[in-house]
């Protein structure tokens, strides 16, 4: 079973990166697949650019990537309630190839932040946009408080409740992915 878990964040040091590796560890025999978002960074998307450009390369290995996959783990970043304009970008131009750019692969969606709203907004659009983006919505689930409930030293969720709760998710996921591959 193959896991492709990552967040919808260009930021070097997202705590939603490290939500979404820690989640997908509790899956030991998944094999853990990472990427970064900003190794696929692109000009703002428009018609005009896609006309002139085509589709770019970046593109072609984000949605291989995704293709690759048994399940998928994305946690959003949340900036100004909404999505980071570098997973917007990547989005906008990956539907533009692939309408359903998440090819109706189960899916964990999560969200954090190091406030108490939990980056609740951005995971809400998701789960709403989730048909959109061609996701087979499992489960989802916002942690607030980030810095207080995971530990960097271990990189996993030390708050026992939040732990049982993402576990949950995560065993979730596999079920669907198991059932997806038996059907």
């Amino acid at each position: 079973m193959k896991i492709l878990a990552f967040a919808a964040s260009n930021n070097p040091q997202s705590i939603n990166q490290q939500l979404a590796l820690s989640v997908a560890r509790l899956l030991p025999q998944a094999q853990v697949v990472s990427l970064n978002i900003d190794d696929y960074e692109l000009p703002i998307y428009s018609g005009q650019r896609e006309a002139e450009l085509g589709t770019p390369a970046k593109v072609t290995a984000f949605l291989q990537q995704i293709a690759a996959a048994d399940g998928l783990i994305v946690s959003f970043a949340e900036h100004n309630g909404t999505f980071t304009a570098a997973f917007k970008n990547l989005y906008d131009w990956a539907s533009r190839s692939q309408r359903h750019i998440f090819q109706h692969k189960p899916a964990l969606f999560l969200s954090a932040a190091p406030g108490a709203g939990g980056a609740q907004s951005v995971l809400q659009a998701a789960v709403k946009a989730a048909p959109y983006m061609g996701a087979k919505l499992v489960s989802s689930l916002s942690v607030a408080n980030f810095p207080q409930v995971f530990d960097q030293q271990y990189q996993q969720i030390k708050d026992s409740t939040l732990f049982l709760q993402l576990q949950h998710a995560a065993l979730t996921l596999q079920q669907h992915i198991m059932q997806s591959k038996a059907a």
